[in-house]
């Protein structure tokens, strides 16, 4: 049976009371108005084959409902409803791509108030739209969809001089679920540490059967193994399996040249459980012992990025721990003679950029760059209970004539998840080996 529909097929495992929550918490930010939230729509990869299907983050957040051609409703105020909109059961397609729920079987699985045909949303939306204050949809995500709220709104105001009222306020809707994501609830992280957990397998599996003479695309299928026989989807972007001067590539995705005897290998690479991301970068030698160069500055990027977990907790700003994590490594710069201080020029010049070019993290859910702004009027967000965030700081080392030789080809990165919670923080992706012993030790086992 053909792939491409695999995600469509699979029936949703979380509760779906978390998503009927969700959908009232939306509404009551709606207010007097109406909100269309599609999910994504299927993409041709050649002749009559599709890429794997993966659903809107924003309306599986609100639904848990997979398959394509769907649009979820909600309208708010005093009356509020819930209607999702999906593709009619057909006993032949499900012979060929597998089982749909049809809208009497979603309405009834997933809780919303009414389900009608997909085909029926052009003929219903105009009569839902009248009389609502607001209209909310993602504005400018597809055009096909502006265009067709659009032609919603135009017939509404057609009737404009018999009665009918049209929406004054327009805004997107992703804003107010943007809100919502960022603060995780139990559910989510639970999915989420299951993801860290298969992710941080398939790293120590990586490390295990690594040696000179391989391919970067032996390891990347390790990877993939890893995540298909533990119970993951796919892959939460594509992995970045990156040896010798590859490494200080930041979104290096060739993952073809062979892996040299003496080189790091750089491994960025998460899975995906039930659409919740996990993030985890780890570099490691490819023969097994790090070279006194390669330690030295594993060793500062380590220390760095334990500096940049200490920040986080509630109530920081969310640059604090950025801030922190470039403190360290800018003046391990200056210890190893790649930069020369004193520390504060090295920070106000930002010289450090020529080895340390990017922000230390960011949000990680149903995205694996998720949702949400960083900065808020202004000034930094504060951290909250329930956000999850990556920390990945590096050391990247092109070759320059005003560099010594040993560090040239050197690119380092650690990464890993991390929880704010009430008390402080919590690693989810902990049991991914990090230390120099813990990884030589590892890959020196048969």
């Amino acid at each position: 049976m053909s792939p491409v529909r695999a995600a469509a097929r699979r029936k949703p495992v979380q509760d779906h009371r978390a998503h009927q929550q969700r959908r009232r918490r939306l509404q009551r930010l709606i207010g007097d108005g109406i909100a269309f939230i599609p999910t994504a729509p299927e993409y041709l990869r050649n002749a009559d084959t599709h890429f794997p299907f993966r659903f809107d983050s924003h309306f599986w957040y609100l639904t848990g409902f997979g398959e394509p051609e769907a649009v979820l409703v909600l309208i708010g105020g005093r009356t509020p409803r819930s209607l999702l909109f999906c593709r009619d059961r057909d006993a032949e397609r499900e012979i060929w791509d597998g089982h749909r729920y049809g809208p009497r079987e979603a309405q009834k699985v997933f809780g919303v108030d009414e389900a009608h045909s997909i085909t029926r949303l052009d003929a219903m939306a105009p009569e839902l739209i009248a009389g609502q204050r607001r209209l909310l949809h993602p504005l400018g995500l597809d055009a096909g969809f502006d265009v067709r709220v659009n032609g919603w709104l135009a017939a509404v105001r057609a009737k404009v001089r018999a009665g009918v009222a049209a929406p004054g306020e327009f805004a997107d809707v992703r804003q107010l679920i943007d809100g919502m994501r960022l603060v995780k609830e139990r559910s989510e992280i639970t999915l989420m540490q299951k993801a860290a957990d298969i992710s941080a397998r398939a790293h120590v599996r990586a490390m295990q059967v690594t040696r000179p003479g391989m391919h970067e695309y032996e390891i990347e299928a390790e990877l993939l193994h890893e995540f298909r026989r533990s119970g993951a989807q796919s892959p939460a972007y594509p992995s970045i399996v990156a040896g010798g001067a590859n490494a200080c590539v930041l979104h290096y995705v060739g993952n073809d040249a062979p892996l040299r005897d003496g080189d790091l290998l750089l491994i960025d690479a998460g899975c995906e459980v039930d659409g919740y991301a996990a993030d985890i970068t780890r570099t490691f030698p490819v023969n097994g012992r790090f070279s006194p160069a390669q330690r030295d500055c594993y060793q500062l990027v380590l220390e760095a990025q334990a500096a940049a977990i200490r920040a986080v907790k509630p109530g920081a700003a969310f640059t604090a721990y950025h801030q922190a994590a470039l403190k360290v490594l800018a003046q391990g710069m200056i210890d190893l003679k790649l930069l020369k201080g004193p520390l504060d020029r090295v920070l106000e010049s930002g010289d450090y950029r020529q080895f340390y070019m990017h922000r230390t993290g960011h949000w990680l859910g149903l995205d694996v760059h998720d949702v949400g702004t960083y900065a808020e009027q202004g000034k930094p967000r504060r951290l909250t209970p329930g956000n999850v965030l990556t920390v990945e700081p590096g050391l990247y080392i092109r070759p320059d004539a005003k560099v010594a030789r040993e560090f040239w080809n050197i690119g380092i990165r650690i990464e890993d998840d991390v929880l704010v919670t009430a008390d402080g923080r919590k690693v989810l992706t902990a049991a991914t080996p990090k230390g120099v012993e813990q990884i030589e030790a590892l890959m020196a086992d048969d």
